[in-house]
Formats: structure tokens, sequence, C-alpha cells
């Protein structure tokens, strides 16, 4: 039996092996045998050369009449110093093949009389048809010849992801071989269970490789498909499965609601009624910080469902039962945020030891890396103390100094943004045990996602908005074709500032000297608008609006340049209402919270992602008055910039925009791969095209982990995971 760490030095040479190495950073027989045809060719019916187009893929059978071999003038540096014609013919017309290289070789197989099977491009050169650099292949004599040529034009072509230095033909022909050598020696071990394989009516892995790489008919790719996508899902839910068992082993210190404490004070003083999802979500939440394990879960909701309602519930949670809360946010805007919209929340009680303060009251600490130092001091002794039962911090929160009491919860706000060291540094900062954690996005999670990215955590959402929240309609500016549309969008901030109304103007950049972008983090432009021009920024954008369209109305700029005070100084203005336009960059992405603002512009809308634009949508809308938002382009219509932007337009369900986003986005390794550099683990699963048979996998592994922990009794299976996981990726998941 072939084992799949074999060296492909071993199996195809030193030279081929080096080039593997080199090229397409393949090492082993497994890594040949998993790098997977992209595509599949297909000859086509065998054709007549009389009736040859030009432009169409043919396969031929014919005689050869003549080859001939010339020299070819100029022949240099990296150019073709002979040329090889061939003249074939059908018995109906003639075809000259064309071979520019290795002709020595093609002149000993295409000899006169030899009659052969021919597949290619139709060309024309110099009013003569061609194949330039034909596949072929040569028959028999036996009588065999047309029952092989009618099989030859049938049979699927498989097209690999090549580089110039390695054909997609060599490595189809070293695949071969080494499917060849593992037939002779026995085959591969199989991963996959033989119950769980007749279960779900899966081919061996043998057969799998041997139809994937040299298929018969396209059945015999569909087959190979499905088997070899449950290799992938199977063993990934596996480690995952093994993750959240790990974890439930770990200890915690329970947190259970206690009766009279803050959170009851909290709920009492509330002048609304929790929306039915965030009564739900939160009895989730709360029955997992009572556990004697640590709580893993991820809370998503779409822009302005209440999530941070439901953490800081839980948080008060934890304070009432001796413990502290951690809130880490991925910018100082947010954290400020954060900071006074709890505090304003919790009014009294969080006013511990200030005049009118409330008896069972605690504190809010904020720790960002820009305060000043006695701010800085005064916010790590509460910390430390426990004076503090919540504190909100930025990286700040991370560093080695800085400690707490009893942390017993960590929330993680747009946990996209952190590491997972990162993540790591703060969950370590438990001094009993480990404490729960809390993560949050805004941006919707496809359940395929979900079962595999955040596989070891237990997933809640939230997709009820809470009443009071206002309808948004978006619409898409084409500024370039209707400039006409752009001018009526500046009348529509001037009749919303003109009613006592706010609004935003976002753009990809800031400007100045540097050029500097900051968070347009979507697709690139369509091609040659970089040639047109740059993408707006904030700096020009401000200047341009105060002086023409907008002129007379108060506009300010806000983006990531500014110190942390004169953040704080511009938020805090345009809050307060003093401000009717705020032009500013992705900073207000996330967690800004103005209901008086109903209006945003998004500047060269098709530079951000799909999750981006639904992110900054909902900073408008925010209150009892409707929102706007205003999609400003200067892509075509019909393009992929301009379909991104109008299925953006066209909902505001974040759940289905993001299966819009992954649509158009590469799935990239969910393990991580890229902090690590390493390939993807998923080479042919689709996160939302299988979403059935992942959550299949995810039952089995869950059923095969609680039997078999270890995968004792499975040791290709146990194989298989290590070489999935290997040491960095296993430390990935161990951190995450």
């Amino acid at each position: 039996m072939i084992s799949w760490d074999e060296p492909l030095r071993t199996t195809q040479g030193a030279a081929a092996a080096k080039k593997f190495a080199a090229e397409l950073d393949l090492h082993t027989a497994g890594d040949l045998l998993r790098h997977y045809p992209r595509r599949y060719a297909f000859r086509g019916e065998l054709t007549d050369l009389a009736a040859l187009a030009e432009g169409e893929q043919a396969t031929v059978v014919a005689e050869v009449l003549s080859a001939t071999k010339r020299d070819l003038r100029g022949g240099g540096r990296g150019r073709p110093r002979s040329l090889l014609e061939v003249v074939i013919t059908d018995g109906t017309g003639r075809l000259t093949l064309a071979f520019f290289h290795n002709a020595g070789y093609h002149l000993k197989e295409l000899r006169p009389g030899r009659r052969g099977m021919f597949a290619g491009k139709v060309s024309t050169y110099r009013g003569k048809k061609q194949l330039a650099h034909p596949v072929y292949e040569m028959l028999p004599d036996d009588g065999t010849g047309d029952e092989r040529a009618r099989e030859f034009a049938d049979r699927p072509i498989p097209v690999y992801p090549a580089t110039k230095g390695l054909a997609s033909m060599t490595i189809a022909r070293c695949a071969a071989t080494l499917l060849d050598q593992a037939e002779g020696g026995g085959g591969f071990a199989d991963p996959l269970p033989p119950d769980l394989r007749e279960r779900h009516r899966l081919v061996g892995i043998d057969e799998a490789l041997e139809k994937i790489h040299r298929p018969a008919d396209t059945d015999d790719i569909g087959r190979a498909r499905k088997r070899l996508k449950w290799d992938e899902a199977f063993v990934l839910q596996l480690a995952l499965a093994q993750r959240r068992k790990a974890a439930g082993q770990v200890p915690a210190k329970p947190r259970p609601r206690v009766r009279d404490g803050l959170l009851d004070a909290f709920d009492a003083a509330l002048p609304f009624e929790l929306t039915e999802g965030q009564r739900k979500v939160g009895g989730v939440v709360a029955d997992g910080l009572d556990s004697a394990h640590p709580m893993h879960r991820l809370l998503q909701g779409d822009v302005g469902a209440g999530k941070t309602l439901v953490a800081l519930r839980a948080m008060l949670q934890v304070v009432d039962a001796g413990g502290q809360a951690a809130l880490l946010a991925p910018t100082e805007v947010l954290a400020q945020q954060h900071h006074r919209s709890i505090t304003r929340m919790l009014g009294p009680l969080a006013e511990a030891g200030l005049l009118g303060g409330a008896d069972r009251a605690t504190r809010v600490a904020l720790l960002t890396g820009s305060q000043t130092a006695s701010a800085r001091r005064e916010a790590l002794l509460e910390a430390a103390s426990g004076q503090a039962g919540i504190v909100v911090g930025t990286h700040a929160l991370l560093q080695e100094h800085v400690s707490f009491a009893d942390l017993g919860l960590v929330v993680v706000d747009e946990q996209h943004r952190f590491g997972v060291e990162q993540r790591d540094a703060l969950r370590e900062k438990a001094a009993d045990g480990r404490p729960h954690v809390l993560v949050m996005t805004a941006t919707p999670i496809p359940r395929t996602v979900a079962m595999t990215v955040y596989g070891d955590l237990d997933v809640v959402a939230l997709d009820q908005l809470p009443a009071g929240r206002s309808p948004i309609a978006t619409h898409v500016v084409p500024a370039r074709d209707k400039p006409h549309f752009l001018d009526r969008a500046w009348e529509r901030i001037r009749e919303e500032a003109a009613q006592g109304r706010q609004a935003y103007v976002v753009c990809p950049r800031i400007g100045g000297d540097d050029g500097d972008e900051e968070g347009a983090a979507g697709p690139a432009p369509e091609e040659g608008e970089e040639a047109r021009r740059p993408p707006l920024a904030v700096l020009e954008v401000a200047r341009t609006l105060s002086q023409g369209p907008l002129s007379g109305l108060r506009v300010e700029a806000l983006h990531g340049r500014l110190s942390p005070d004169e953040k704080e100084a511009v938020m805090g203005r345009f809050a307060a209402g003093e401000t009717d336009v705020l032009v500013a960059t992705t900073v207000i992405e996330v967690g800004v919270d103005v209901p008086n603002a109903t209006v945003m512009a998004i500047m060269d809308a098709d530079r951000f992602g799909v999750s981006q634009l639904h992110q900054l949508r909902g900073r408008v809308g925010r209150g009892s008055l409707p929102g706007l938002c205003l999609l400003v382009t200067e892509a075509e219509e019909g393009g992929p910039s301009r379909q991104r932007l109008d299925a953006v337009a066209a909902t505001t369900d974040g759940f289905e925009l993001s299966r819009v986003d992954l649509e158009q986005r590469r799935e990239g390794d969910v393990l991580g791969g890229a902090q690590s550099g390493k390939r993807s683990s998923l080479k042919m699963l689709t996160l939302l095209r299988d979403e059935d048979l992942i959550g299949e996998a995810r039952e089995e592994a869950a059923a095969l982990v609680e039997r078999d922990p270890e995968l004792a009794s499975h040791p290709p299976l146990a194989r298989a995971l290590d070489d999935l996981l290997g040491e960095d990726r296993a430390e990935f998941l161990e951190k995450a």
C-alpha cells in the first residue's frame, strides 16, 4: 500500500519532484493526487476534415501523409529553432499539424502511413486550416482503431491549475503514473470508515482518485467529486468536533443569574420591551454562563438587531455573580462608543462610589492605547481591583500588565478583526479556569460558514430588529452615466439638513500626501477604472462639498489619521447635532449610533465589499426616521461591480447578502491558512453549494468523536486529520 506521504522524488524522479515543489508547492503523493483538475475539456464528436470550422475544438481520425521538419530563422533565447509540419487526411480533406517544440519526438511518432486521433483548436495559417500542438494518440493496426477513436473523443480531458513551467498535460501524465503505481502497490489507505461510505453511497478512495484524474465520462467526475468533498468536509468537522469536546472538559467558574441584582435592576429600568429574539438568545447565553465549562458562543445578528444589549445583559449577569467582563473592540472610535452607550444605558448602575449611584452599582472602565497616563492608571487600577465590573477597551486590553480581579466573561466585538493570538491573550487573563467567551459579529454568516469557520462555537442568531427601527431605502447613483443623479443626491442631503437631520458621506481613502487607503476592503474596481482616477478621498471630498453642493452646511471630516482626542471631539459634535454632514472613512463602519443621521452617500461604492456596504448602511435609520443610503459609483451598468451594488440595493436582509458576498469571494482556508501561510484546506468543497453535505458530515463527525474521541479505531482517519491540521493549524484551533 502506497503512503500518502510518499515523497514525489521516489515516484516521479528527482527532477520532476524539484519542479513540482518549486512551481506548485507539491511534495508528496498525497499533494499531487489532491491537486485536482479545475475543469474538464471535451474533444467533441469526431469531425470530418472537410467540415472543420475555424475556432472550434475538433477531434479527427486521420492518416499521416507527410511529416516535414524545417529550421526557423531567428531561433534564439526562448524561441523555437525548428518547426515540424505534419499533413494528415481522412479522405475528405487535408489538415496541417504544427509542432514548434520537441520536433524530434513527434517525428518518430508521426510517420507517414500511420493512423491516429488528433484533437485541438482549429486555426488558419496562410489560408490553410491547422491544429497547433494538438493532443494526439496513434491507433493500433489490429482493427480496434475505430473503437479506440470513439473512446478517445468522448473521454474528458482534465485541465489542472498549472504554471508556465509546469503544464497541465505534464501534471496529468505524472498523476496517471502515480495512479498506476498505487494500483500496483495496493492503493491508498482509505480515511473514511466503511460504514460511513456505505451509508452515504460513496466510492472508495482509490476509485475516487482514478475517476477524478482519469474519468471515462461526466458520471465518473460526479461520483469522484462527491466522495472527495466528503473527505474534506468530514475531516474538517472531526477537527472541530474534537475541539468542541475538549472545550467541554475545561473547567470554568459558573456565573449564574442572581436575583435582585444589577441585571434585574437594568431590565426593570429599560424604556422598551426586549424583542422575542433578544429574550430567546439572552436565555441561551445565560444558561451558558451558568455552566462549569467555558461557554464559547458566536452571537451573530444583522445590523441594528440589538447584539450589544444582549452582550450587556450577559456582562451584568457575570458582575452579579462576582466576576468581571471585558469587551474587546477593534477601534478606539468603537471602544469609546461602547463605553458611552453602556454607561448611558446603565445610568446610576454604572456609578458605584459616586454620589447618586445605585446601591448595587458597578463601574465601567475604558482602556485604550492613546489615553493620558492618569486616565490609563485609573482604568488599570479599577480593572485589577475589581471595582470596574465592565472593562471596555481596544488592543490595549491585551498587554501583559493589564490584569483583572476575576475575569469571568470575554466579549469580542467584530471578532473577524482580531487574530487568534489577540483573542487568546485576553482569555488567558482569567485566574480561575477559563472565562466564558461571547464573540459578536454584525456580518451575517451563511449556515455552512458557521458550521466550518466557527464550527467549534455554538452559534446563535438575532434575526429580528427591535421595534421602532425604521426601514432604509437604498439606491444606486450612476455618477458617470447620469451626473444629474449625483446632483439630486446632494439636494436630498440638503433637504434632510433643512429638517434638522444629519448625513454621512463615506469615502474609500483619507487623502493627503500619502494616499493612504482606509478600510475599502472590497473587490477591486472594474478593469480600467484605476487608470481613470484614484479612489475618492475624505479630505478632498469634504473640501469640495463644503465649497460646492453642500456649501452653507456644517461639514466635518473623520478618519484614522486624526488623534484620538480629535476623533472623539468630531464624533461628539456630530452626535450632539452640531455637525450636519460627516465625511468619513470606514472608521464609522460599526458601533457608531446617531439616531438623527438619516442619509448616507457612499462614494466609489463599488470599491467596497457587500458586507462592508451593508455595515455602513446600518449607520442610518437607527431612530424613528426612515433612512436613505445612496451608492455612488462610476462602474459600468451590467458589470460585476454594478451587479454587486444592485444586490445591496435590492435587499436589507444581511443574511441574504452574506450569501452573495461569499459567492463573490474566495473562501480561503477555514482553519486559518491566511495566518499560517498554508494552502487552503478546501480544494473541492464549496461552502454554499455543499450545505447539506457539510451538515451531514458535521453530524457524522460528532457521533464518531463521541464514540472514539482520539480516533483510536480509525488510524487512516487519524492520519488524515493530522495531515489536515499540521502543527500550526492545530495551534490555531487550540487558541480559537
